[in-house]
């Protein structure tokens, strides 16, 4: 161990990784400076949120749009705009980001909280279809990491059982499913533009669906509960002021013409991961992708390791890959065992897979992948120093 960069030792890299979010472009520029300039900053003065949700839709195939605030305001109002009532029950995974359980409380919803499958830790159909009661009314699948969930199988669930699809397409800007855009496989499909995303304004959201009626109820919900066409004080429906501004969509939509680039170049990086890690055997592997997966958008690469850890163990893999100038994250806990998810009346069913995942599962950032493939080596190299240690730690 004492060639560890942890321990004194030389570290595989000292170079940085590429910043997140990338530098802004030229054309991020010129927008912000017209949208700054004018002083019509709110989403009802300009049209750029509006330019934003039609060009998104677009991109996943379906004919509406509505940008808003974040991510976990676009998992509720699609709940609420799908017709999820109080009371009813949603079926979300139990490997994913707690706003999956927490969208379907603030919609007066039950979460139930169901396992994933154990090879590509997306949703798994057959805890799905167990988990189905007479009060079921939808299921999230979640675009894990980037890469479609299995839709076919759970498509095929929901039309037997007449629930509603929310996808949760967080981390999955422009991931294909069989050669179609997530987001517009199910009854809706949202996305989030928070720091960390492939498209960011360091907050935002966007719901996509393609039924007229869905969109008008979206729409509404985002917009004080006024209607399409509507007097300005007229407000028909209950609803918030949940928009974006156009000062966030003037980040995003110049990123729109160059989101198909990053995805090539993170996918180049995951691919060299993948194939260095298989040449090296040194007791990791990347994640497989769900069946099904046509393009993968990278957002995370989640690597395994040949046996789960303990907590102590999780922390020293993590330590001493930072550094050697390869960071890594421990990835979610599984979403049952969190504090605000079990108080909020969750229904919990067994997770064997998911806690297996989060003792044996880390996380590579995009923007790691966002660097030359040549570099790769440095994380494959990185992790080798790191498991050959751990085979003997501690000392």
């Amino acid at each position: 161990m004492t060639d560890l960069a942890l321990h004194g030792g030389t570290p595989v890299r000292g170079e940085p990784w590429p910043a997140w979010p990338p530098p802004l472009d030229d054309a991020q520029r010129r927008l912000l400076l017209e949208v700054a300039q004018s002083g019509r900053w709110g989403a009802t003065q300009g049209p750029h949120c509006g330019r934003l949700a039609e060009r998104f839709a677009a991109l996943c195939g379906t004919p509406h749009a509505v940008a808003l605030g974040n991510g976990t305001l676009a998992l509720f109002v699609a709940l609420k705009a799908l017709g999820v009532r109080p009371g009813d029950e949603v079926i979300v995974p139990a490997y994913t980001f707690v706003a999956c359980a927490t969208s379907v409380v603030l919609a007066g919803a039950v979460p139930v909280v169901v396992d994933v499958d154990p090879s590509h830790l997306h949703l798994d159909p057959a805890a799905v279809e167990a988990a189905i009661t007479p009060r079921t009314t939808a299921l999230m699948p979640v675009h894990l990491a980037g890469s479609p969930a299995d839709m076919t199988a759970l498509l095929r669930l929901a039309h037997e059982h007449g629930l509603a699809v929310v996808e949760d397409c967080a981390q999955a800007h422009g991931a294909l499913y069989d050669g179609r855009s997530v987001g517009g496989l199910g009854d809706a499909g949202t996305f989030s533009f928070q720091s960390s995303k492939a498209m960011t304004a360091g907050e935002g959201g966007l719901v996509v669906c393609r039924d007229p009626e869905v969109y008008q109820r979206l729409w509404s919900l985002c917009n004080v509960g006024r209607r399409i066409g509507g007097a300005w004080y007229e407000h028909p429906e209950v609803g918030w002021n949940l928009r974006l501004t156009e000062l966030q969509a003037a980040l995003l939509l110049p990123w729109l013409d160059r989101l198909d680039t990053e995805i090539d170049r993170r996918e180049a990086f995951a691919a060299r991961v993948t194939a260095l890690l298989e040449e090296a055997d040194i007791g990791a592997s990347v994640v497989p992708q769900p069946p099904g997966t046509t393009r993968d958008s990278r957002h995370l690469l989640m690597i395994r390791f040949d046996r789960p850890l303990t907590t102590d163990e999780a922390g020293f893999v993590v330590e001493a890959a930072s550094a050697e100038g390869v960071p890594l994250d421990n990835g979610y806990p599984p979403l049952g065992e969190l504090a605000a998810v079990r108080k909020s009346g969750a229904r919990v069913e067994p997770y064997p897979h998911a806690a297996e995942a989060s003792r044996q599962v880390f996380w590579l950032r995009q923007q790691i992948m966002m660097a030359d493939p040549a570099e790769a080596a440095d994380v494959v190299a990185a992790l080798s120093k790191v498991l050959t240690a751990l085979r003997t730690w501690p000392r």
